[in-house]
């Protein structure tokens, strides 16, 4: 029996096939573009689709229970706390290195195509980081939990109009499942500490406010992301990946640091320094850990976009929000009940439900190439036929 062939759901069927050659992982030539055919998937693209599942479930979590530990052992600067979401973006340039060169016949677009791309979506990075600092500052866990899960709603409606997004009824499933099971962690959730009358007047709102627009910008860049690499860059390759990642969190960095500069917060960093509880090596370990936990989260979101969609992304991103409370019970001593739990299962449920999609069109797909037929899943052919309304 031949092995099961790859579905790349990022690329249009109306591109040209050109253009499709070596966009593989590293690879060129014959081989790497039967790969990479609409109509292929294997093995291969399902082991790497999941590392790069397990790395945002791992980076996402690692990194917010690392920022919940800066802000309980005294951290205080909210820019701060933005700069280590994009700082790490120097460290990809180590691995920029290490990678090997895109294939000859790789799409390379102009630098005066992307400069503007790197600059527009950076500037939202940064300010869209800034909002979810602050928000957290303003609203007890719980109900930052609950309203930051809007995020994959307003995803869903950006993956739409932007994206061309199919809906199936096993992907609306998985929506709603996953935002309820957020909605559920943040109303049932009692150990934050926290209360909007513990607040200063005014603070509650404004977090919230805060909260729900940081959300809302959080699905237009992962749909803008789409966008570039299907229209500007026109290559899937890690080095793309991995240029597009460290430009666009270079120019949020940036944003950071003269928001830090410009507000006088880096004058109480020192201080900050001396009186974290657990001494100045562990104050500085903590920033390095966030950063590169960050960093590797969003790389893998971006391989996740490109493999399959910002939908999907989104989707793996969200899962981690009622795991994040599990890994606190046994951190930070918090108290383990059983909404958490049914938020934890519905989590579950609702990702492989988004899974079995994928699964689905794997095996209409094979069954499709054994007839001889063209295979292209679902999703593939909806998007590709509303290609005309995207932007350019």
């Amino acid at each position: 029996m031949s092995s099961p062939q790859e579905i790349q759901l990022q690329i249009r069927g109306s591109v040209p096939e050109q253009e499709e050659s070596g966009h593989g992982e590293n690879g060129a030539g014959p081989k790497a573009d039967e790969r990479r055919r609409p109509g292929t998937r294997g093995v291969r693209w399902w082991l790497m689709v999941l590392l790069d599942m397990l790395i945002v479930l791992c980076g996402q979590t690692v990194a917010t229970l690392l920022g919940r530990y800066y802000y309980n052992s005294g951290g205080n600067s909210k820019w701060m706390a933005t700069l280590t979401i994009s700082g790490g973006s120097p460290l990809l340039a180590i691995l920029l290195l290490l990678t090997p060169r895109d294939p000859v016949g790789e799409p390379r677009p102009a630098a005066a195509k992307m400069v503007p791309i790197y600059l527009g979506l950076g500037t939202l990075i940064g300010f869209d980081n800034l909002m979810y600092s602050y928000a957290l500052q303003y609203l007890p866990v719980s109900t930052f939990a609950l309203v930051a899960a809007t995020q994959l709603a307003f995803n869903s409606v950006t993956s739409r109009l932007i994206n061309a997004q199919r809906f199936t009824a096993l992907i609306a499933n998985s929506v709603v499942v996953l935002t309820f099971s957020a909605a559920l962690l943040g109303v049932g959730s009692s150990s934050d500490g926290t209360s909007a009358a513990d607040l200063p007047r005014g603070k509650y709102t404004l977090g919230f406010i805060l909260t729900l627009s940081a959300s809302a910008v959080f699905a237009l860049i992962l749909s803008l992301f789409e966008v570039t690499f299907e229209k500007a860059v026109r290559g899937r390759t890690l080095r793309w990946v991995l240029r597009v990642q460290m430009c666009t969190n270079f120019v949020a960095a940036t944003v950071a640091v003269c928001g830090l500069l410009a507000s006088g917060e880096w004058r109480t960093i020192p201080g900050e320094m001396a009186a974290f509880e657990d001494g100045r090596a562990r104050y500085v370990a903590t920033l390095v850990g966030t950063a590169v936990s960050w960093q590797a989260m969003s790389v893998a979101t971006l391989r996740l976009i490109t493999r399959v969609s910002s939908l999907f992304a989104n989707v793996t991103g969200t899962v981690s929000l009622p795991l994040v409370p599990v890994f606190a019970v046994v951190l930070f001593g918090d108290r383990m009940t059983g909404i958490k739990a049914v938020a934890m299962l519905m989590a579950v449920w609702g990702f492989l439900s988004y899974v079995y999609q994928h699964y689905l069109d794997g095996r209409r797909a094979a069954a499709m190439g054994g007839q001889g037929g063209a295979a292209e899943c679902c999703v593939c052919k909806a998007r590709a036929g509303g290609e005309a309304a995207l932007p350019a």
